[in-house]
């Protein structure tokens, strides 16, 4: 009956982390590019009562008596499937068709993945910025940051949807400034490190990023200029994912109910 107890009690608390995981992703349901996370579950290790099992003519059966010691979480992964494009009609909206990721500095001058595209401009000496709403630099092909010269007004200036910066004339012409924005992939996306602010980060799960101006095996990613891309949580699901993380709560709670109300009936033996 201890052995229930701890059973149970290992059920609840993944549970919990599960429960933890479907509310981060309701939160995140209007989040630009979030992308959905679930909970999966591994068995913990099995204690053996009895190698050999016989059945009531004393012959041996094929299997033995073993029992479970529970469950524990084994990965929170993500979903990196496409989310709806949303049309926003600002310039420097722009939304990921396909596998990529932008890239951006980080203060520290890391570089970091993401794929909410809802950038600005920042004005600077040097030239007009393009960046994420947290300040950071959004990184063209070379992994610079992406600079437009001042003489340009940021209003005629194109995105194609390679990335291609171009400046559109009084007479409707289209030139490139010579700037594309970088677009990178990964051999395992849901290995990314997460942080803050939509932002993602390498790791030896996710594998080297490989841009995909670079390497000719990669299918290339579309940008759409005065869109964004929405989260790919799908409510009545995640509801659904709720109501039996819950109930698999709740059954978990009961039978430790049951497993202490038999230690106080054996307790209470005399």
């Amino acid at each position: 009956m201890m052995r229930s107890l701890w059973t149970a009690a290992s059920g609840m608390t993944t549970q919990q982390i599960n429960v933890d995981t479907i509310s981060n992703n309701l939160a995140n349901i209007n989040t630009t590019g979030y992308k959905k996370e679930s909970a999966e579950f591994k068995s913990l290790l099995y204690q053996t009562i009895q190698e050999q099992s016989y059945d009531n003519a004393g012959q041996p059966k094929p299997y033995g008596i073993q029992v479970g010691l529970g469950v524990r979480n084994s990965a929170i992964t993500s979903q990196y499937t496409q989310g709806v494009l949303q049309e926003t009609g600002n310039d420097f909206d722009l939304a990921i068709d396909g596998k990529g990721f932008f890239m951006v500095q980080m203060q520290n001058g890391e570089m970091a993945y993401t794929r909410n595209g809802s950038f600005r401009l920042n004005n600077g000496v040097d030239g007009i910025t393009l960046a994420t709403s947290d300040g950071y630099p959004v990184l063209d092909t070379a992994g610079m940051p992406i600079v437009i010269d001042n003489s340009y007004n940021p209003t005629d200036i194109k995105i194609s949807e390679q990335g291609e910066l171009n400046y559109i004339d009084e007479a409707g012409t289209s030139t490139s400034i010579g700037i594309q924005i970088g677009i990178a992939q990964f051999n395992n996306a849901s290995g990314l490190q997460k942080m803050a602010n939509s932002l993602l980060k390498e790791s030896e799960a996710s594998g080297i990023a490989s841009l995909e101006i670079m390497d000719t095996e990669l299918k290339r990613s579309k940008l759409k200029q005065g869109y964004l891309e929405g989260s790919n949580v799908q409510a009545v699901d995640e509801i659904v994912n709720l109501i039996v993380a819950q109930r698999a709560y709740e059954m978990n709670s009961k039978v430790i109910t049951a497993s202490d109300e038999m230690l106080q009936k054996a307790n209470n033996l005399r």
